[in-house]
């Protein structure tokens, strides 16, 4: 395949998993009450195609799919002041899905595709949780009384409960994201592993025949 087949391959094949993936971030199996769910491995198809590809047309994937992201949860940033609108729209989208493209990263330095890939998942997961702590730490904690965030981390782990309103506040956007995070990450390397298990040749190499 010629190099400008296989650019015309990539552009078609990203723009359909792109948009895979949009339509599985609508299909939510748990939705948290300030922001934050658990849908149905929306991460995956961006991730798939930046293992198949490369980092450098993953990370684009995954910038085309944070804009998506974006434009569908506009709601969310109403009424709230400009700094904390481009902050998040920074941490929560643009740099959290774009992570995703990194999921590839591993490919040909572990031998085992599915070990490969799966392991290149966890780490742009974790680096979208981590995207996701700084918001929920820099920008959202604002909005959260103090009283409220001791009483609520005093509940769980009373040793904390002489922590600053900042400190609560790092352990607080923890615990919050990784209630949908840490779940969304393990389905999708689970699903990753297998997926690449059972049919990794055929994804890795469709259409990509001389």
């Amino acid at each position: 395949m010629n190099t400008r087949s296989a650019r015309t391959l990539n552009l078609v094949t990203g723009g359909v998993l792109v948009a895979l993936g949009t339509v599985l971030s609508f299909i939510k199996v748990f939705d948290l009450p300030y922001g934050g769910s658990i849908t149905l491995c929306s991460m995956l198809p961006v991730m798939l195609f930046a293992y198949r590809t490369g980092t450098k047309w993953g990370l684009g994937a995954g910038f085309v799919f944070s804009v998506l992201e974006l434009l569908f949860g506009l709601d969310a940033l109403k009424g709230i002041s400009g700094a904390t609108v481009v902050g998040s729209i920074f941490l929560d989208y643009l740099l959290a899905f774009t992570v995703l493209g990194l999921a590839g990263i591993f490919r040909g330095k572990i031998k085992n595709d599915p070990a490969a890939f799966t392991l290149g998942c966890f780490v742009a997961g974790m680096l979208r949780y981590v995207s996701s702590i700084l918001s929920g730490w820099l920008l959202w904690a604002q909005f959260m009384e103090v009283n409220y965030m001791q009483e609520l981390v005093a509940t769980f782990f009373p040793s904390l409960r002489s922590l600053t309103g900042n400190e609560l506040a790092m352990i607080y956007s923890t615990c919050y994201n990784g209630t949908y995070m840490l779940p969304e990450i393990l389905v999708t390397c689970i699903v990753a592993f297998l997926l690449m298990q059972f049919a990794g040749k055929q994804i890795l190499h469709i259409g990509m025949e001389k």
